[in-house]
């Protein structure tokens, strides 16, 4: 067994792992095995080191008289005594000592240097990557804020803590000490927490999102009221009234509950792959079962087997402005319970677009961005689920209206292609559910009553209009109108189908050799603005596929009146107005790469027209 050098109790020269620096440090005791000495230092800490890395007192007290390192001041006299010609043997004596010494401090005062710049200022060699854009974070500030007011001991023991990952096995520090470190970590979860109020209010702000909670409703009520008339024209407004009691009946609110439950047992089965969204701003990513298309399956299934045993699904076209009454008041206390439970939610879990502080602003847009009971996510859920899939259910239950109304043995060919083409709209956006976790509706907005209501009344009451006029209006049209309606929506499918295919395979992969055609201009987040394929055609040539589907949907509805074209109009409106979201907060995230990218693709969503 090799002999010990030091003794247990003798204070001792350390040094610190990872540097050149020695501290004074006490032996505690020995690993025969490991032949490791575990030291204490004056802070506490406790460490293993190696015999290497340990000297004795005495070695570093002859080196400091030997050598004229001990104060800059001592340094600088012997230099100017050593460069005198009166002393010129001294000189030369002690040249070769000094020449060792001068390195050695040297290198500690560079070491110590690049310490004091690694550690007060981590970000300063990365602060600007790309067109002058900043790439810092509140958790990059705060550690300069709190690492600045330490001392430089304190700096390399944090270095080497975090590079090592040491730890100390035991602590003793005062009640004070604690008391400081407690505050500072407060201080560094509170700014990691926070999340910064919304400035930009959108919509109109408190007044224009108070206005639209009472307006939507009144849009859809007004609509579905003037589908019920003999002539739907705008000359007759507005539409006859009907009684209070004939809207709500408690076996339609019933079978609405019955609706969304099975819905949401659907989501909960395990069947599906699970896939991470995009990095919150703490850096989590949720977890999300895309499964949406095997709930559409099993629903068709259950449908199937109600129509078997002869289930009038006409029920759904008698009472439709019931159910759409009850599809409002779920939606409404809906949000109301998610602005309730996002008052105690963590700073860090609000929506960015919804964190205005305002009672009514927050409400409407959303407080929270995913709220969730457990694992299930409640604006997931609502946003492809009970709505989407109810608007296809709505349009097969218009279609037997149809065709029981008029005493038809086959449906219309107008209603045939409003079924067909919507039909594949909502397969499509289920088949590829994982898309729409990169949405705004996602990322950037919270889920309160503009989502709830959209998903839950505005999607299946207002996107079955078509069908919805077409039992009470019926209009006939010729298989080559048909053929030209047909494959105008083909033309609309394909651009939105290929221009969202791009954009997902590219940021799933930018580096699959299948893409390699696609150009594309990089930014200081990492990510790139593609500049070919449909991506440098239009800056949202998704929105120009979608606005030509709509258009299709509402051509076999003929041209007596202008209510069918609602929907296109309303689309319009709604991609317009999400365009100029969208711009601005790219050109808020990508800055200069945005504008580089607007001058390659200067139209928006039509080509040559805007």
């Amino acid at each position: 067994m090799p002999n010990r050098r030091f003794a247990d109790g003798e204070v001792v020269m350390g040094r610190w792992p990872g540097s050149v620096l020695y501290y004074e440090v006490q032996v505690t005791s020995y690993d025969d095995v490991s032949h490791l000495y575990t030291v204490k230092y004056k802070d506490g800490t406790e460490l293993e080191l190696k015999e290497s890395d340990i000297r004795s007192q005495s070695s570093f007290k002859h080196r400091k008289s030997q050598s004229s390192s001990s104060s800059p001041s001592r340094r600088s006299s012997s230099r100017s005594r050593s460069r005198s010609p009166g002393r010129p043997a001294k000189g030369r004596r002690r040249s070769s000592s000094q020449s060792r010494e001068h390195k050695d401090d040297k290198k500690k005062t560079i070491q110590e240097t690049n310490l004091a710049l690694l550690v007060l200022k981590p970000s300063e060699n990365n602060t600007r990557r790309y067109n002058g854009e900043p790439d810092s974070t509140e958790k990059n500030d705060t550690s300069c804020i709190i690492l600045e007011q330490k001392s430089k001991p304190d700096l390399e023991i944090e270095r080497v803590l975090e590079q090592y990952s040491l730890r100390p096995r035991k602590e003793e520090k005062k009640k004070e000490e604690i008391y400081s470190e407690k505050k500072i970590f407060e201080a560094i979860k509170t700014i990691e927490k926070a999340s910064p109020k919304t400035k930009e209010l959108e919509f109109g702000g408190r007044i224009g999102t108070f206005m639209l909670i009472f307006f939507l409703p009144a849009t859809v009520f007004y609509l579905l009221l003037m589908c019920k008339q003999d002539d739907p024209s705008l000359m007759n407004f507005p539409p006859p009234l009907p009684a209070l009691e004939s809207l709500w009946e408690a076996r339609v609110f019933g079978i609405f509950l019955l609706w969304f439950f099975f819905q949401a047992l659907l989501y909960l089965l395990p069947i599906g792959k699970v896939v991470e969204g995009l990095p919150l701003s703490n850096g989590r990513k949720l977890q999300y079962r895309i499964n949406g298309f095997y709930a559409f399956v099993l629903t068709a299934a259950a449908i199937g087997t109600l129509l078997y045993f002869q289930f009038e699904l006409r029920y759904l076209y008698d009472h439709f402005m019931q159910f759409a009454v009850s599809a409002a008041v779920f939606s409404m206390v809906l949000s109301i319970y998610l602005y309730i439970r996002s008052l105690k939610s963590p700073e860090e879990e609000l929506a960015p677009g919804g964190n205005s502080g305002y009672f009514v602003y927050d409400f409407f847009t959303g407080h929270e961005l995913n709220p969730r009971i457990g694992s299930f996510d409640l604006k997931y859920f609502c946003e492809l689920r009970p709505g989407l899939i109810g608007w296809v259910v709505i349009n097969l239950a218009m279609l037997l209206a149809e065709m029981k109304i008029h005493n038809q043995s086959m449906p219309s060919l107008s209603m045939i292609l409003v079924n067909g083409f919507q039909l594949l709209y909502v397969v499509d956006a289920l088949w590829n559910e994982e898309a729409i976790l990169t949405t705004m509706d996602i990322t950037h907005d919270g889920f309160g009553f503009m989502l709830a209501f959209g998903d839950l009344v505005w999607v299946p009451f207002v996107y079955s209009l078509q069908a919805y006029y077409l039992v009470g209006h019926p209009t006939a049209i010729s298989w080559p109108v048909a053929a030209a309606i047909t494959l105008l929506n083909c033309i609309g499918y394909y651009i939105f189908r290929s221009a969202n295919s791009q954009k997902n395979n590219f940021r799933r992969n930018p580096a699959d050799p299948k893409l390699a055609y696609l150009k594309f201009i990089p930014t200081a987040t990492g990510k790139g603005l593609l500049v070919t394929g449909w991506w440098g055609f239009v800056r949202h040539p998704n929105y120009l596929g979608d606005i030509i589907m709509a258009l299709a949907w509402s051509l076999p509805c003929g041209f007596n009146h202008i209510l069918p074209y609602f929907y296109v109009i309303y689309f319009i409106c709604l991609l317009v107005h999400r365009e100029a979201r969208d711009e601005h907060h790219c050109k808020q995230k990508y800055g200069l790469a945005w504008e580089r990218y607007c001058q390659r693709v200067p139209y928006r969503i039509f080509p040559y027209i805007y």
